[in-house]
């Protein structure tokens, strides 16, 4: 019990703001003596001259302080009309100065400040003194619950930082690993055991981040630091000031966005790499394959590249052998490069749909999709309902439309009927919602790409008719995550990425059905490397070789499960 109060004072004398705050407390109380000294000498001339008694003064004071607390014990007493007047008059002021205006003050200057200020007190102020190999994120923002999920996910141990006590210890008790410190002091990348890091992600205002590098370098010279630009203006000032990677996140995906369009001739758009084994994407639409099964494209058998997954409705599917491929489906497959420019060789003569591309939304990532869509010579149609902007920026697109998505003539003008696809990159959710079913019903045949603000809203624009959805966060998350893990960014779809993990030693020698990976986990095992030696889509009977990596296709949290099954 000393120890706790003794704490607890420690914390009280450390506030400087709390020991402020007493000032008024003290001033009341003051007061308050002073008029309990006025009513004990009006209480001694009304006892000796009205009422004819004789009352010590500490009487007085005593009859004082029980009338004006409401006790009223009724050993000291007034007789006449006067003396009785003058006790209601302290007994009011009492119940308005004890019961109401020092209450109030003492919860206000006082306890409240002191059950914030031990709030505050819980925040940690550094890592724990073994911490190394972390990552460092300078701020709790909307990225924060992604990339929490994808390091516990991939068993990295990580600290965000917040300069707000208060703040910092809502996330302590909420179970995130926070440290409360000022992002432009270098105390505080020492306590955070800077130097030890793996990665430094600075992910405020572009002028901000500028100042958190520099300080970071003062403390660790060589760790790496990741900084998230808002400005595309900004990223040569990030990589002076001595950043290893400038993240332009709505510049990146607007040119992901615009990879995943389909227009001119058909071809692959390939995912990502890793050593040998490449992963991609390819439309079916117009192509002797729509209608066909897996089985019957004979992709295996003619150019050695394996399905591994179907998007459709904006959902990726298992792979079947007898899946059929709609008009709408774009599977993922994977092999080598010279595989995959044999399957763009077989694809190139299909689908020349040489309209404009409708992109609507003239903002950065709308701006950036269109730079994109116009490198890889994709006649492009941008339509943006603010005028000023549009005035801006009528030089980039093929032809700068100004009006609203949401009416008819509008989008007929922008060509929808005849457009292979069209791009919603607008910032707001329901806009991109209500666009995605509009242009739907316009065009049926149209491929539908969208981008979302938040990922609550992904089921509802899939549902709504998009082919694909790719959001801000997702991507945000992604990137971090895979320069944390010196690994290329795989971004398949919201919220679905490629995995690389070891063949758990309790799965060794299992077959595939046996381990039961996909039933339990939700992860789609598509290759492994085996000393060098790629096994792609291996079949259920294949069994698992022991120190083999696995390549697996799904989310965050079906790795969680996996480590927790598999490797618990």
């Amino acid at each position: 019990m000393i120890k706790t109060l003794g704490a607890q004072l420690a914390v009280f004398l450390r506030e400087t703001e709390m020991r402020r705050n007493t000032a008024p407390l003290v001033r009341f109380m003051v007061f308050l003596l002073l008029v309990m000294v006025l009513y004990t000498v009006a209480f001694q001339f009304l006892m000796v001259r009205v009422e004819g008694q004789e009352h010590s003064w500490i009487s007085g004071f005593y009859w004082t302080m029980v009338t004006m607390s409401t006790l009223g014990f009724g050993d000291i007493v007034f007789h006449t009309d006067l003396g009785r007047g003058f006790s209601v008059f302290v007994l009011l002021s009492g119940v308005v100065l004890l019961l109401i205006i020092l209450p109030y003050i003492f919860l206000t200057y006082v306890a409240g400040p002191w059950l914030e200020a031990r709030v505050r007190s819980t925040a940690p102020r550094e890592v724990p003194e073994q911490m190394n190999g972390h990552v460092l994120v300078c701020a709790f923002d909307e990225l924060g619950p992604g990339l929490i999920a994808q390091f516990r996910a991939h068993e990295i141990p990580y600290v965000f930082l917040d300069p707000d006590r208060e703040r910092a210890a809502r996330l302590h008790r909420e179970g995130v690993h926070v440290m409360s410190g000022d992002v432009d002091a270098q105390e505080t990348y020492i306590r955070a055991h800077a130097a030890q890091a793996r990665l430094i992600l600075a992910n405020l205002d572009d002028r901000t981040n500028t100042n958190i590098i520099l300080t970071v370098r003062e403390v660790a010279p060589e760790v790496p630091i990741a900084a998230v630009a808002s400005s595309e203006d900004a990223m040569d000032i990030l990589e002076l000031a001595g950043a290893n990677r400038v993240l332009a996140l709505r510049k990146q995906l607007g040119e992901q966005l615009a990879g995943r369009i389909n227009a001119g001739h058909a071809e692959t758009h390939v995912i990502g790499e890793f050593g040998e084994l490449v992963i991609a994407e390819f439309p079916v639409q117009n192509t002797p394959l729509a209608g066909k099964t897996i089985r019957e494209t004979r992709l295996r058998e003619l150019l050695g590249l394996t399905v591994v997954g179907i998007w459709e409705s904006g959902e990726l599917h298992p792979v079947h052998p007898d899946r059929i491929l709609t008009e709408h489906a774009l599977p993922v497959v994977v092999g080598s490069r010279k595989q995959m420019k044999e399957l763009d060789e077989l694809l190139f003569i299909y689908d020349t749909n040489w309209n404009p591309v409708i992109v609507i939304g003239g903002g950065k990532v709308g701006r950036s999709a269109t730079r994109a869509l116009k490198r890889k010579g994709v006649p492009v149609h941008l339509l943006e309902k603010q005028e000023w902007l549009a005035k801006r920026w009528e030089h980039l697109p093929d032809r700068m439309i100004v009006g609203d998505a949401a009416n008819l003539e509008t989008l007929e003008e922008a060509g929808i009927h005849q457009a292979p696809a069209v791009l919603l990159t607008t910032n707001d959710d329901a806009t991109n919602v209500y666009l995605a079913v509009y242009c739907r019903k316009l065009n049926p045949d149209l491929r539908i790409v969208s981008r979302v603000t938040h990922e609550r809203n992904v089921e509802s624009i899939r549902r709504a008719g998009a082919d694909l959805v790719l959001s801000f966060v997702s991507l945000g998350v992604q990137t971090v995550s895979s320069i944390a893990r010196s690994r290329p960014m795989v971004l398949l779809g919201e919220g679905v990425e490629l995995l690389e993990e070891d063949v758990p030693e309790g799965l060794a020698g299992k077959t595939l059905a046996e381990s039961q990976i996909g039933a339990q986990t939700g992860l789609t095992v598509v290759a492994w490397n085996d000393g060098g030696q790629f096994q792609v889509n291996p079949p259920a009977d294949a069994r698992l070789p022991s120190g083999a990596r696995l390549f697996l296709i799904g989310t965050a949290e079906g790795l969680t499960t996996f480590h927790k099954l598999f490797q618990g």
